[in-house]
C-alpha cells in the first residue's frame, strides 16, 4: 500500500509539474508583443462631371411695373432662344424665382430715377447632362448681353457647375485597387524585416472624394468638367515568422 501510495504521489506531482510549465510557457507567449504593420492603399480614376447646374439671374428696369414686365419678359425670351440655339430643352430650363422692388418704396425712395422706379429679377436655372455644351454656353454670355440682357452681377461671373454622380460605379473597383497596393506595400515591409503578412487586423476603407482633376488654387472646383475619384484605404496586418 505504501509503494502504490508512492507512485500515485509521484504520478501527482509530475502532473502539476507538467501543468506549471504550460501554463509558464503559455504566459511568456503571451507576453511577447504582437507584430503588426499598418499601411496606407491608393486608388484613383480620372471622371468626367457628369451633370452639369448653371443659375442664370437677369434683370429688367422701368418707369412702371408693366414696362418692367415688359423688359424682363424680352429678355427671358431672349435667354431661351439662346439656350435652344444650343441644344438645350425645355425640360432642361427652370424659372425658379421673379422678384419685384419698388424703389420709391424704399429707403432712398427720392435719389431714384423714374425710369429705374421698378426693378425686376428673375432665376432661371438649367439641369442637363449635356455638360460639354453647358460650359461652352456659359462662356458665351457675352452674346446674351449684346442683345441687351443685364445680368445680375452676382450671377454674372458664377458660371456653371459640374457634379460626378457615378461613383457607386466605380466603388467595387477602386477598393479592391487601394486593398491590394496596401497588402503590397505590408509585403515589401514584412520582406525588408523578414517576415511575412499575416492576416487583416483592423481594415478602414476611407472616404471617397471627389476633386478638380487640377487642384488650382483660389479656383473653386466645381467649376470644372474634369475630375478625379480618390480613396485611401488604412489597414493593419499582422507579421507573422
Amino acid at each position: 500500500m505504501k509503494l502504490a501510495g508512492l507512485v500515485a504521489a509521484l504520478f501527482v506531482a509530475v502532473g502539476i509539474a507538467l501543468a506549471g510549465w504550460f501554463v509558464g510557457t503559455s504566459l511568456v507567449e503571451s507576453r511577447q508583443p504582437l507584430r503588426t504593420v499598418t499601411v496606407k492603399g491608393l486608388s484613383e480614376r480620372a471622371v468626367q462631371a457628369d451633370l452639369g447646374f448653371w443659375p442664370i439671374r437677369f434683370v429688367a428696369t422701368g418707369p412702371t411695373l408693366e414696362a418692367a414686365r415688359a423688359s424682363l419678359e424680352n429678355s427671358e425670351a431672349s435667354v431661351r432662344a439662346f439656350l435652344a440655339d444650343r441644344g438645350f430643352g425645355e425640360g432642361e430650363i427652370q424659372v425658379q424665382n421673379v422678384l419685384v422692388e419698388d424703389r420709391a418704396a424704399g429707403y432712398n425712395a427720392g435719389s431714384t430715377p423714374d425710369e429705374y422706379r421698378f426693378v425686376l429679377t428673375e432665376d432661371m436655372l438649367v439641369t442637363t447632362d449635356k455638360v460639354t455644351e453647358l460650359a461652352e454656353a456659359s462662356r458665351s454670355v457675352a452674346d446674351l448681353l449684346r442683345q441687351g440682357v443685364v445680368f445680375s452681377s452676382d450671377s454674372y461671373s458664377a458660371g456653371a457647375s459640374f457634379v460626378f454622380t457615378n461613383i457607386n460605379d466605380l466603388k467595387s473597383e477602386m477598393l479592391t485597387e487601394a486593398t491590394q497596393r496596401a497588402k503590397e506595400t505590408a509585403a515589401q515591409f514584412a520582406s525588408e524585416s523578414g517576415a511575412q503578412v499575416g492576416d487583416i487586423q483592423t481594415a478602414n476603407q476611407g472616404v471617397f472624394e471627389i476633386l478638380p482633376a487640377v487642384d488650382i488654387p483660389n479656383d473653386r472646383p466645381e467649376k470644372q468638367i474634369d475630375k478625379k475619384v480618390r480613396v485611401v484605404t488604412t489597414i493593419t496586418y499582422f507579421l507573422v515568422d
